[in-house]
Order: C-alpha cells, then structure tokens, then sequence
C-alpha cells in the first residue's frame, strides 16, 4: 500500500468516525438553543457537510486503489470496465456500494439539517443521521480483516463493526464538543455556558459507555487476529496495535481526569470555577482530538496490513518465558506458585490499604510485592529465545517431512548424535519450541560445537531435519502408552500421511479427523495374516463403532493386496504405494519390546495417537479388549476444533 493509499484509507476512515461522532453530540444536545450555541450548531452541520463530501471523495480514491491492486495494473484505476468488476465480483465492491449508499443518503439529510427546526425535528433529523453515519461506518467491518476469520467470521465482524462504531461515537464527537467548550468558555458566549455544561455531561456518560464497547471489542479483536504475545511483539501488525495502546493510554487517562476533576467543576461559579474548568476542559478534549486523530492513522495502517496470526513472527527479545521450563529443576513449579502467592496478598493487603484512604502505602506495597513475587518466581519460568522461537513448520506435521528428515538427520548430524535422534528424546524437549530447533539447525550451537546448516540445507530441508526431531522426542512423550486408551486426552498427534489404495484412490489420515477413530495397522506378511484375518471379520463392527482402519504394510509390495487374497474379504485400505514414508516414521513410535512383524496405533478423532497395540500376530488377542477401547473413545466429548499441527 502506497503513502496515497494509505492517506485515502485514513481520510475515509477520519470522516465516518467524525460523522458520527458529530450527531451523536448533537442529538445529545439540548433541544433549547441560545445565539451562541445557534452558531456552535451551525458550525457542527458545516463540519458534517465537509466530512460527508470528503468520505464519499476518499471512497471513489479507495475504489479506485482497489481496483487497481486486483487487476494488477496502475491504470484499471480508470479503467470502467475493471471498476466494474471491482464492484460486481468483489467483497470489497459489495461493501463499497453499501457504504457509499448510505453516504450519499446522508448527504441529501445533511443538506437539509438547517437550523431553526422544531426541537423534536432537530433531534430526529441528527438521530437518523447518526444511524447512517453508524451504517456506514460499521459495514466496513465486512471487508476487512475480521470477515476472512475462519471457521465463523460473523462473531468477528460483529465486534469489529462495534469497535469502530464505539470509536466513532469517542473520539468522533470530541472535535466538535472542544469547539462548544472554546466559544462558551468565553465571556461572549456567557449564554451557551448551561448548554455545554449540560451536553459534556451527557457526552462524558456516553464516552464511558463507549470506552468500556472499545475495551472488551478491542480485546477480542486482538485474540482474533494476533493470538500469542509472539504475534503481539513479533510481527508488524503485533507492533502498530502496540503503538496504537500507546496512543490509547494517555487518551483514556486524559479522559478519567477529565471526568474526575474538569466536568464536575463546570457547574461551579462562573469566574472562578466554572469559567476556567470549561477552558481547561476544552484543551484536553482537543488534545484528545489530535490523539484519536493519529490512532485512526494507525487503525488505517493495521487495515492494510496482514494480522499477525497469518505472518511468522520475529520474536525480538534473548528470553521468553515457558511454564515447561518450571517441571527440570527441582523445586521449581512450587517456587513460581510460592511468588503467584506473595503477588495475590500483597495486591489484597493493596487494596485494603487503599480503601482506608492509604493510597500512597497502597502502592509502595503493591509494587514491593510484584518485585518480591518476580524475583522469586521469574528464574524459573526464563528460558533463553531466539528470532523463530514462535515460528511454526510450514508444511503440516506429516509422515513425508519426518521421513525425508530422517534421511537428512542420517547422513548430517548422526555422526554427532545418537542413531534417529535418541539422545534427543526426553522431558527436557518439552521446554523448546519447534523454531528454537529451527534456530539451532540453521545457525549452530557454539557452546555444544554444533555448526551451522543453513548454508548446506535448504530452508524446507531444515524445517524436515526439525520434524524428524519432533518426531524423535514424540516417541519419548508417547512413553509407557499401551493397548488402553490414555485417558489425559493424548499428547502426541499422529502424523498425517497420504497412501494410495488401488488404481486411482488415495487415502489421507486427515480425512478422517472430526469423523471417525481410526485404526492404523503396521503389518507383515505372512506374518501377520492371523490378525489381519481377525480384523477382516470384525470390520463391520468396528465400522458399526465409528471406526476406520487403515493398514500399510512394513515391507511394501505392489501386489500386496493379491497376497492378501480374496478370503476372508479385506474391506478397509491397504496401502499399495506410499507405504515406506509411513513405516519410517511410525516406526520411531514403536515400543522397544515390540515384536516386530505387527504395530497397532488407535488414533483418535482429533488425530492423538492414545493406544499403542503390539499383539503377537500369531496368536490374536481377540478384538473385545480394542473394541472396548473404541468405546471409550466414543464416549468422550468431541471439541468442535481441531489439533494445530504440533505435539504437546
């Protein structure tokens, strides 16, 4: 987006909200109207004509920049025809010819909004102007960021479009209720005093109402769209909301002084009090003006700019802190509950403090109790970070990447490491994330003598090596996992793979996630044939209990399936290609005592591996004790969303 862009977005964007701030001040004004406050009015409706122009002038710019972005070429700006493709075939078109719409609506309104009206058709004339300043402000919401939020985008637009309508009605209505102030604040304007006291109290009110939409919107839209505090601080999107509060906090305190000491103090007498609270009162709704101001400058850029759940996040800081890190050393997880502990009763002892009227020993003990609570606490939750620490693989957790990790980690690191990465496998693995591995393989360890492979491996390679590491300290996490079902809810999430099974058919193990339980059978021929006979006959049961079974033999075959022969008859997918990336990376999940011809994986609905299976193929155990399994499986909740793909 170009610096015009950019201009064009802030004008559009400062117009509506001032529209809308603008009659929600003069509906809140009252209805009787003296000289002074006569041309305060006119003054408002002059703003609001200019502000109507200048958005509808700013909105043909933004269609016109549009335009050009999707047809990829400075001159469809111009170009009729592509303009008309922006509005027929867009999103963005759509909204647009709502917004202007209602724009062009409120320019016949405010045309006709002169004063010397009746009270009543005044106050109907602003509220319907305000209602269309609110529609056309509001629909912008369905454009941006918030509609393309997946799964359900309308929560999201929703508390977008009252985000912008509670700013609106803010930091909107403060330029024209700084001007009021000025020209009653003046001994010439002695007549307008009742009035502007009477109308910054109902505004005041107002703003409450409207910071407190402004704070739980604001929130939700930041979970929404940045997610973690690595998307907060380590992406451009994360840093422009930061700038934004900075912006955000002096206004609001701005305005709690305002309320506190400035509006109560209007009332007083005239001279001495009431006079000089009214001038002071509206230079700080000015300075508050100029501050909105550029927040809506930065609301423009974030507009423009990709959420920071969607970017990879640079985290900026040599440190992060990690609740893993507290289960290593001993003692650790009491010491940072011992510091939670000494935090939460001195914030009481605080707050007693300040409710006898200490305030000051209130907030000598509240901060000495933080930094007692952080010096205990902290150590143990500090864990060293790097710029990826946040960073997530690319591609999905899946059996290729694992298997081409392998491959890589085989004939780079082995010499260094334990055969697949067993020196790598523990508890301790918990306390990292997947780029802090990334980090290690692509710019060394010099305090372990590990060089760097950045320059040796491709970028996609190294994120492979990362996987297959992953893959190694997920054998370690799955640990004593047996033919029950783990009950905790399973920590290790299978990893998809893709086989095909016939002439043209290809089966996902992703497919199966949200429907059914699946059953992934490693088998050998002949082996295996009394099990896989066994699991033939029960099929249709095991179909009956929302089952599926995949099997893939370990030593792949082409003619697989004829080996199998036609008794009794094998209905579920066998895998007749793709097998071997599949039995690599299982394989690492497999019991140290396990015979080797056969494995057993249950997987579950949410895609976690939670029983592990390691019969004796030639003797059978029966399928009662996996259907009973399955069963259990059955019975427990089912989230309406889906694993991301990591292990836990």
């Amino acid at each position: 987006m170009t610096d015009a862009g950019l201009l064009v977005r802030w004008a559009h964007l400062t117009s509506g909200v001032i529209l809308l701030g603008t009659f929600a001040v003069l509906a809140l004004t009252p209805r009787r109207l003296q000289p002074t406050a006569e041309r305060w009015e006119r003054e408002a409706l002059g703003l609001a004509r200019v502000c109507v122009l200048v958005a509808l002038a700013a909105g043909l710019g933004a269609l016109a920049l549009e335009t050009a972005r999707f047809e990829g070429r400075a001159g469809a700006a111009l170009d009729s025809q592509a303009l008309g493709r922006a509005l027929g075939a867009t999103r963005f078109g759509t909204v647009w010819i709502v917004r202007h719409g209602l724009l062009l609506l409120l320019a016949a309104f405010v045309l006709l909004a002169a004063p010397g009206r009746a009270a009543a058709d005044r106050l109907a004339l602003y509220l319907e102007c305000a209602l269309l300043s609110a529609g056309a402000l509001g629909a912008g919401a369905f454009a941006g960021h918030a509609a393309a939020v997946e799964p359900a985008s309308l929560p999201a637009v929703t508390a977008d479009a009252l985000h912008i309508l509670a700013v609106g009605v803010w930091i909107g209505g403060l330029a024209p209720l700084a001007r009021l102030l000025r020209v009653a604040s003046r001994p010439e304007g002695a007549d307008a005093r009742p009035f502007a006291v009477l109308t910054a109290r109902r505004f005041s009110a107002l703003a409450l109402g409207a910071v407190a939409v402004i704070v739980a919107t604001g929130a939700w839209n930041a979970w929404v769209e940045i997610g973690d505090v690595a998307g907060l601080v380590g992406t451009r999107y994360g840093r422009l909301l930061l700038l934004k509060l900075a912006l955000v906090v002096p206004i609001v305190a701005l305005g709690a002084f305002n309320r506190r000491r400035l509006v109560p103090a209007l009332g007083g007498e005239a001279e001495t009090v009431g006079r000089p609270a009214m001038r002071h009162l509206g230079a700080t709704v000015g300075a508050e003006t100029l501050l909105g101001l550029a927040i809506l400058a930065i609301v423009a850029g974030l507009a423009v700019t990709q959420p920071g759940r969607h970017v990879p996040a640079t985290w900026p800081l040599p440190f992060r802190l990690s609740w893993a890190a507290t289960a290593s050393p001993p003692g650790g997880r009491p010491r940072v509950l011992l510091g939670v502990l000494l935090a939460a009763l001195g914030v009481a002892v605080a707050l007693a403090g300040a409710r006898r009227g200490r305030r000051r020993a209130a907030l000598l003990i509240a901060a000495g109790s933080t930094l007692v609570a952080a010096v205990v606490a902290l150590p143990r939750l500090v864990v060293d970070a790097y710029p990826t620490t946040y960073r997530r693989a690319p591609g999905p957790w899946a059996a290729l990447s694992i298997a081409a990790g392998e491959r890589l980690f085989a004939r780079e690191c082995a010499v260094c490491h334990a055969p697949r990465a067993a020196d790598l496998a523990g508890d301790w693995m918990a306390r990292y994330t997947e780029g802090d591995l990334f980090w290690w393989v692509s710019r060394g360890l010099p305090g372990a003598q590990m060089p760097s492979f950045a320059d040796r491996l491709a970028e996609e390679s190294r994120w492979d090596v990362v996987n297959f590491v992953r893959a190694s300290a997920a054998a370690g996490a799955l640990g004593r996992l047996g033919p029950e079902v783990e009950p905790s809810g399973g920590r290790v999430l299978a990893p998809d793979f893709s086989v095909a099974v016939g002439p043209g058919v290809v089966q996902s193990l992703r497919d199966y996630r949200g429907r059914r339980v699946v059953l992934l059978v490693l088998f050998s021929l002949p082996e295996s044939r009394p099990r896989i006979d066994q699991i033939a006959r029960g099929y249709a049961s095991l179909v009956a209990m929302g089952a599926e079974v995949i099997a893939v033999p370990l030593r792949p075959s082409p003619d697989i399936l004829r080996r199998l022969g036609a008794t009794p008859p094998v209905f579920f997918p066998v895998a007749t290609d793709g097998a071997d990336e599949v039995v690599s990376t299982y394989e690492l999940f497999r019991p140290a005592a396990a015979p080797a011809p056969h494995l057993e994986f249950l997987i579950d609905r949410r895609g976690f591996v939670r029983a592990r299976i390691a019969p004796d193929p030639a003797v059978p155990p029966g399928l009662g004790a996996l259907l009973a399994e399955i069963e259990r499986l059955n019975a427990e909740p089912q989230p309406a969303v889906g694993p991301e793909e990591h292990f836990h």
